[in-house]
């Protein structure tokens, strides 16, 4: 919202249900900007403001495979993702290319960085994110390694800040404190004069994301799903877009049609030969007329474009591991670090425990400053729900640690087991494996991957992305072919 002077009271100015808004739902869509780049530069603190290209099947000095991603410095020399590696390499040579002496070569300023893809590093720095996200709301969902929408409903409001309208849960930004300067104001959306405690809370899941994973996020808050996905697209890179209750329809109404959460550009086609252009025209369309056009997907279109959306944000699946991770300011204290795995360990078995699954691999993670990730893990026989067993093999892990500064534990447990199955003996528990790998990637080992069967599969978009109009990340191909957003190969679930 644009700054202003708060105001007191409990709801926002307009705040209703005219417009089809859910006024008591706060949902917050999470965008990784540029993911695969911003990991890059994670590890490479010289890309910064470089363009930067990821290409998927392509090994340095080769033309072959197709981009990933691709910064936005180096789409503004034309680089889309899912575009060819040769016609990139076209549009914006290598830097090694570059000879300022030889009139011939590229100059380095018309230039780019261009790295393969690195999934086990991605997924590492994506676990990072799904732990400040885990922390920020209960009800989330995942959509992809970069995207994913949170219902903070139950932590904090559209309450006016400062007006007494109760505080967020945690959010540095919902102060009263009148001393305190005022942060940035978010991207503008709808007619409020007042900061909300929604603004501060994304504020605060936002900036931990930097914070504490070391890459940018854009954030879209809305009444709903698919506004919210809007908002968050509507001030990259490392935007936050605040849309309150009662003004989804008017955010929404000068947008393309391309903008509507599920219009592909099949469907933008289609509406365009009916004379829809914008939001608007599609929020006021015939719905009858919309049916014989597009089916029964014509109608949810309009009244997503009119800012009415009641989908509730809901899990995908059951998770693949539980973890718990605690940030801390940077120690080698032994007792420090063994108290907090110990406490982390004892909340992991408890969820476990609530869900009713057990568990075959317990594991630790220790990050080391700034970013040094490392993780050690041991598989027992079987399934197991032993909350002792946890903290023991936690704190065994651990011991590889004890002189080690770190800014961040973990305690996870994997291969889970919802079904209602015997759990296994532990005897020949201490002959088991040592599941902890030697996968030695951004300075620390990780654990085995692909506990999911297929995490580390990349979509093959070299011939172009699959048309995926109605998937409801409304990511893939709908996205890409107007260059508007990512697009990253997928990892499958960020578990």
């Amino acid at each position: 919202m644009n700054g202003g002077t708060p105001v007191s009271g409990e709801t926002l100015p307009g705040a209703g249900d005219e417009d089809g808004d859910a006024p008591d739902r706060v949902v917050c869509h999470v965008d990784m900007d540029c993911f695969y780049a911003s990991c890059e530069r994670l590890r490479h603190p010289d890309l910064a403001g470089e363009p930067v290209v990821v290409g998927m099947g392509y090994e340095p000095g080769e033309s072959i495979g197709a981009v990933a991603t691709a910064s936005y410095e180096a789409r503004e020399f034309g680089v889309e993702s899912a575009m060819p590696i040769s016609k990139a390499l076209e549009l914006l040579p290598r830097r090694v290319d570059a000879d300022p002496d030889d009139p011939d070569a590229p100059a380095p300023e018309e230039t780019g960085r261009y790295l393969p893809v690195d999934l086990d590093f991605y997924e590492e720095v994506a676990g990072e994110v799904k732990a400040v996200l885990r922390d920020c709301a209960d009800t989330r969902r995942e959509v992809s390694i970069d995207e994913a929408y949170l219902d903070v409903t139950d932590r904090t409001s559209w309450a006016v800040a400062g007006g007494g309208g109760g505080t967020a849960d945690g959010g540095d930004d919902d102060r009263s404190d009148t001393d305190a300067p005022d942060p940035p104001p978010s991207g503008a959306a709808g007619p409020a004069e007042a900061r909300t405690l929604a603004e501060g809370y994304a504020r605060h899941v936002k900036d931990r994301i930097e914070r504490e994973a070391g890459v940018p996020a854009s954030v879209g808050v809305a009444p709903n799903m698919s506004a919210a996905k809007v908002a968050s697209d509507a001030d990259k890179p490392d935007g936050l877009v605040v849309v309150p209750p009662g003004s989804v329809a008017e955010f929404l109404a000068p947008l393309p049609t391309a903008d509507v959460h599920g219009v592909g550009p099949v469907t933008e086609e289609t509406l365009a030969e009916l004379g829809i252009e914008t939001a608007g025209d599609l929020a006021a369309a015939d719905r009858d007329r919309l049916v014989e056009e597009l089916g029964e997907r014509g109608p949810e279109l309009s009244r997503r474009a009119a800012g009415d959306d009641d989908r509730e944000v809901t899990p995908t699946g059951l998770p693949k591991s539980l973890s718990r991770e605690s940030a801390l300011p940077t120690t080698a204290d032994e007792s420090t670090k063994r108290e907090t795995v110990s406490a982390l360990a004892v909340d992991v078995a408890r969820r476990a425990r609530d869900r009713g699954c057990l568990y075959q691999t317990i594991g630790i993670k220790a990050v080391e400053p700034p970013f040094d990730v490392n993780t050690r893990a041991r598989s027992l026989p079987g399934p197991v729900d032993d909350p002792d067993l946890v903290e023991e093999v936690a704190l065994d892990l651990l011991a590889e640690f004890d002189e080690t500064r770190v800014r961040k534990l973990g305690v996870r447990v994997s291969k889970l087991d919802f079904a209602e199955t015997d759990q296994a003996t532990l005897g020949g528990f201490d002959a088991a494996a040592d599941a902890a790998d030697g996968d030695r990637a951004h300075g620390g080992n990780r654990e085995a991957r692909n506990e999911s069967g297929d995490g580390g599969k990349l979509t093959d978009w070299v011939d172009g992305p699959p048309d995926r109009e109605g998937d409801e990340s409304g990511s893939g191909a709908d996205r890409e072919r107007r260059g508007t957003d990512e697009g990253q190969a997928s990892l499958g679930d960020w578990s």
